[in-house]
């Protein structure tokens, strides 16, 4: 078990929390953060990290980039000013967050005043953008619940529509168009969790998390433009 930042990593459960939340990696993502923990606080090279995750299987460095990235949205981590992966250009990736080890089980705490709800979230590399019930504008405009700031983003770009358990997103007519997984947005699609959002020069995925209803969170907020 061990603890770093917000976080708490059970690495025989494979389960990671932020918080009181459980963030939900994909199983190469989490095994990347493993070795990377593993490691610390040793750069790893790519070309190690590639061969222990992906053991037997011919991918690109791309695969890395992106398990990389969704580590970073899971732990609230920046790709600029990293300070849990640092990315040592040229070689590899290093984690170089400061760490608790102890034996407590990774968890929820238990408490009254602290009840389970589904919450939908879009996440970059930066941000974490909660979407509750209702209905959610992503755009230029100071009133949209995921504000965008770029000429390439319209003023109400996109919507999207949480009802229970399903989510769907819709492009408002937007000059750049609204993508899901690089397919340009026609009529209304629905969501699933894991799915890759792109809206002008911004990129985020879709998640679904338990998290806490006791938790105030503030819904706008802004995403910085992808870094390539």
């Amino acid at each position: 078990m061990v603890r770093f930042g917000a976080c708490t990593l059970d690495l025989d459960a494979r389960r990671l929390f932020r918080g009181d939340r459980e963030v939900h990696l994909s199983p190469k993502a989490f095994e990347l953060l493993k070795v990377l923990v593993e490691n610390r606080p040793r750069a790893v090279a790519k070309t190690e990290l590639l061969d222990r995750v992906w053991a037997g299987v011919f991918v690109s460095e791309s695969s890395l980039a992106r398990a990389v990235t969704e580590i970073r949205a899971g732990i609230g981590d920046a790709a600029r000013d990293a300070t849990i992966v640092r990315t040592v250009h040229g070689y590899g990736y290093a984690f170089c967050a400061d760490v608790r080890d102890d034996d407590e089980p990774a968890g929820i705490p238990a408490s009254g005043a602290i009840e389970s709800a589904v919450i939908c979230w879009l996440t970059s590399a930066d941000r974490d953008v909660p979407l509750p019930e209702g209905d959610h504008i992503a755009g230029r405009d100071p009133a949209a619940t995921v504000r965008l700031d770029s000429p390439r983003v319209s003023r109400r770009h996109a919507r999207f529509t949480v009802r229970g358990q399903t989510v769907v997103v819709e492009d408002l007519g937007s000059k750049n168009g609204t993508f899901v997984n690089g397919t340009r947005v026609e009529g209304v699609v629905a969501l699933t969790p894991g799915d890759r959002i792109g809206i002008g020069p911004f990129a985020s995925v879709f998640r679904v998390d338990v998290a806490s209803c006791s938790t105030e969170s503030e819904v706008t907020a802004r995403f910085p433009p992808v870094t390539r």
